[in-house]
């Protein structure tokens, strides 16, 4: 039911595919970004942040910005540093962070397929973001941050995947920086791609599981390129965007975790009995919950233990049910006066990477007063918020390890 498309990949040289490959453009900020570069100067950062080589003074949507992005990307390929395959293909991307395992599928996928709904989403987009990712690709002719998708297991296609790594050697095979391993296969036979392209055939949806905006801006761009495209035929490569597409079994979600600057104008006392209306709390807990329906909280130095109160949620729906949403609409929002996470500045979220001694240190600093550790929201729940039409609170899933931008680009 959905397509999956070999395609033209723009990749590294061999020897260089470490270096060039980068962290993700959304994972780290500019200044972070100018420290890599400087270090590295081949960083695909220089395309997907192109901001580290200008003035930091330049706003970061200014058009500068994107013209310095393509002129880097070009030069990449100008000099030889990275090259087009000659026939379209499939690959497979393998990541290895510590005994977590997955191996993906880097295709194209169909922008009609997103507009159908046969690309579920889970979270909503924000126009300033959608208009960023249009002006990129836009700029660049090329989409080079891939999309995170992911559906229910076909055990066809799990043999077929282990049976073409098995018996090709890897293209490229590098550990990144920090410590995950990145191995990247082509698939370039041409009944393996008809194979595989059969199989997606027959699945009838696919999930993102991170890049909204990604699949929001590749759909965008394919409908005004078809609009001003009088020869409009529905092969080009504009009606396709890039992705890695993994099994759910092997995807790693990791905790979304929160902290609040303030007590919203309570004591620390007054507080815990607010919480206490719809919470069970318990001192001296350990700070990651064990299952869902728990949450740690860190405050004034200890970590206390908090269960919702039996009625106090709709066990029923798929997105009210959900733990964030639950310590939203029971604590954060009534107790802490957070209502619009998306836009409050007392709020910050802490991707569950950073581990639970970073909500300590934030918390110990001053900076901050209360922290939440949540349990990570599972992938059925993902597939069960998709299916429903519905959108999960800001923030419920941190997907790792996370996909290097470069190790393949879609030129369109």
């Amino acid at each position: 039911m959905v397509i999956v498309r070999p395609f033209n990949g723009l990749r590294p040289v061999k020897e260089l595919a470490d270096k060039i490959a980068s962290p993700p453009y959304d994972v780290l900020d500019s200044n972070e970004a100018r420290i890599l570069v400087k270090e590295n100067p081949l960083s695909f950062l220089r395309v997907v942040k192109p901001e580290v080589d200008l003035d930091p003074s330049i706003d970061l949507y200014n058009s500068m910005v994107y013209e310095q992005g393509a002129f880097n990307l070009r030069h990449l390929m100008e000099h030889g540093e990275m090259i087009q395959e000659k026939k379209p293909m499939f690959y497979f991307y393998r990541q290895i962070m510590g005994d977590h395992s997955q191996v993906g599928l880097v295709a194209t996928v169909s922008a009609e397929d997103y507009r159908n709904n046969l690309i579920k989403k889970h979270e909503f987009t924000r126009k300033v973001k959608e208009e960023d990712r249009i002006r990129h690709i836009e700029t660049q002719n090329a989409q080079c941050g891939p999309v995170f998708l992911t559906y229910p297991d076909v055990p066809e296609f799990d043999d077929l995947q282990k049976r073409i790594c098995a018996e090709t050697d890897p293209e490229c095979d590098f550990k990144s920086p920090d410590g995950i391993r990145h191995t990247l296969w082509l698939v370039n036979k041409n009944k393996d791609i008809e194979t595989i392209e059969s199989i997606f055939r027959d699945v009838p949806s696919l999930y993102v599981a991170d890049g909204h905006h990604r699949s929001a801006a590749g759909t965008i761009v394919a409908e005004r390129r078809r609009q001003s495209n009088s020869s409009h035929t529905g092969n080009e490569e504009y009606n396709y965007f890039l992705a890695v597409i993994f099994p759910k079994s092997q995807m790693k979600i990791l905790p979304y975790n929160r902290v609040i600057t303030d007590l919203n104008g309570n004591s620390e006392n007054e507080f815990i009995d607010k919480i206490r209306g719809k919470f069970r709390v318990t001192e001296n807990t350990v700070p990651s919950p064990d299952c869902k329906l728990k949450y740690s909280m860190y405050l004034d130095g200890k970590w206390h233990g908090l269960e919702p109160k039996d009625g106090s949620f709709p066990a029923s729906d798929p997105v009210r049910s959900l733990d964030a949403s639950i310590l939203q609409e029971n604590l954060l929002n009534p107790v802490l006066g957070i209502d619009d996470p998306r836009t409050s500045d007392r709020i910050k979220f802490v991707g569950g990477i950073r581990g639970t001694e970073e909500l300590e240190k934030l918390v110990d600093s001053g900076k901050f007063r209360v922290a939440f550790s949540l349990f990570p929201t599972s992938i059925d729940q993902l597939i069960e918020v998709a299916e429903s039409g519905n959108v999960m609170p800001p923030k419920s899933t941190w997907f790792e390890p996370k996909l290097r931008s470069g190790m393949v680009v879609h030129l369109l």
